[in-house]
């Protein structure tokens, strides 16, 4: 038995390792409750009396060694630990990062930017809380405009009225109000109108607004631009105008462009007509440009306006609008490749 002991005392004084794992078996092997020091001393009472005293010394040595071998291991196991930093290793290679996607309406509203940047036009922003005056009155809406009312509009508070925007019109009010001709800004941005939700309209949703100023500005100038961006973002040139009403343009246009009948879903969206409604459009109407302090006699101008979730509807062939808004990661995943 003697013999035994001595052998496995040798194992111990030989075990190594780098392993929490292969530590914790080698310390449930010898010194655990049902371990081997534990049923070598339960054999204790069957040793000659004359052995006793060796038998003994040898067990004690037995588990001096596993004690010891396991101590001097975890001691160097933890050195290893803070040697590493509270980083770990610093030379390994490091974990690749997973890259998120951009939104598709930032996309497309970048896309736009990119477009009227190309030619001169700059980008302009405003509160999206705002007044009865920039919102409404100084864009030359009626007193009895519908839009003005409750149904329509989310109002803040009442006089002196404050509101959510129904559109980045407001914005532009202001820029004029603080730049002189020649003036030449688009206004993308948040708007809000107290619309039922549904698959084709939400309460929230985004405009990008375009605002040109400047001497002997006319209807061709408009009808140009317009052609140069449907062919710059569709690929489509071929364009119509109809005729319309906005408060603060005269004459007011929307604006078609012609989409095609190649596919079904071409025939949904057009109504089988090939033609698709894209933004509204017009020339500034004298009375916006007096409400700013600009003279309307010497200067004129066109604006127009469209809706970003619209476009993007077309660009990615979406039939609900309301997935924009939900923040779903595995419709927003499809659009990394667009980043």
């Amino acid at each position: 038995m003697i013999d035994k002991i001595k052998e496995l005392i040798g194992e111990a004084q030989a075990f190594t390792t780098d392993n929490k794992e292969t530590l914790d078996a080698f310390r449930i092997k010898f010194i655990s409750k049902k371990g081997l020091v534990n049923e070598i001393f339960a054999e204790f009472k069957n040793v000659p009396n004359d052995q006793k005293k060796d038998f003994g010394q040898a067990i004690n040595t037995l588990k001096n060694t596993v004690e010891e071998k396991i101590k001097s291991i975890q001691e160097a196991l933890e050195a290893k630990e803070e040697s590493n930093g509270f980083f770990g290793d610093l030379t390994r290679p490091g974990t690749p990062i997973s890259l998120g996607s951009r939104h598709p309406i930032s996309l497309v509203k970048n896309q736009v930017i990119e477009i009227f940047s190309n030619i001169g036009f700059n980008v302009s922003e405003g509160p999206e809380i705002e007044d009865d005056w920039h919102n409404f009155e100084a864009l030359n809406f009626p007193a009895h405009h519908p839009a003005r009312d409750m149904q329509d509009t989310f109002f803040v508070q009442m006089n002196p009225d404050q509101l959510l925007r129904t559109h980045t019109s407001s914005v532009q009010t202001r820029y004029m109000e603080n730049n002189k001709p020649p003036i030449r800004t688009i206004s993308p941005g948040r708007v809000f109108r107290n619309e039922a939700i549904s698959s084709r309209s939400h309460c929230i949703f985004h405009q990008v607004e375009g605002l040109y100023i400047d001497k002997d500005v006319s209807f061709a100038d408009l009808k140009q631009t317009l052609m140069y961006f449907t062919k710059e973002m569709f690929g489509k040139s071929k364009i119509r105008l109809r005729p319309s009403y906005f408060p603060f343009t005269e004459p007011s246009a929307e604006l078609d462009v012609y989409w095609g009948l190649k596919t079904e879903t071409d025939y949904r969206i057009t109504k089988g007509t090939g033609w698709l409604e894209i933004m509204g459009c017009g020339m500034v109407d004298p009375n916006v440009l007096k409400a700013v302090n600009i003279d309307s006699n010497e200067y004129s101008g066109f604006a127009f306006g469209m809706g970003i979730e619209r476009m993007a509807m077309l660009l990615y062939q979406l039939g609900d609008i309301r997935m924009y808004f939900e923040n779903d990661v595995r419709f927003l995943e499809q659009f990394k490749s667009n980043f």
